[in-house]
């Protein structure tokens, strides 16, 4: 996934990558749990006291296991690409939008009644995301971060 920290995430236009500094949490066999801090843009801002909407959250990222040379507590970088995040940002808000706005469009030509037409273009999301999740570990694949020691 795309999670973009400020100051920790760097877009690089000759190699469209996306960097973030963290720290490794857990080592299985086959796995890697690095720990990323992700924060509002307005996490830094000198008025975050008295503002509502400045927050940082603490997510866990796992990269594929690689190499035996990283232990507990390591600080790492994670790199991936930002197609990965224009592809989330499609997959999660873009499709099911438009999916949305599409049946929205052609229920209400077919009833007067809004909240039926309402309610059948929400559950219309119920069969997108299972499909979706049908795709999981396609796109796990496709969602991949490389790690290396900071």
């Amino acid at each position: 996934m795309y999670f973009c920290a400020k100051l920790q995430c760097r877009h690089y236009k000759m190699g469209q990558k996306i960097e973030h500094t963290g720290f490794i949490t857990h080592i299985s066999e086959k796995i890697i749990q690095v720990s990323i801090i992700q924060k509002s843009a307005c996490s830094d801002c000198h008025a975050k006291g008295v503002c509502t909407s400045a927050d940082m959250s603490d997510k866990v990222i796992e990269v594929k296991r690689t190499d035996n040379n990283f232990k507990i507590g390591d600080q790492v970088k994670l790199i991936g690409q930002t197609s990965m995040g224009l592809l989330a940002v499609l997959l999660a808000f873009v499709i099911p939008f438009l999916l949305i706005l599409l049946s929205l469009f052609i229920l209400g030509n077919y009833t007067d009644n809004e909240a039926l037409s309402g309610t059948l273009s929400l559950s219309v999301l119920i069969p997108y995301y299972i499909i979706l999740s049908l795709f999981n570990k396609k796109l796990k694949n496709k969602f991949q971060f490389f790690i290396e020691k900071e």
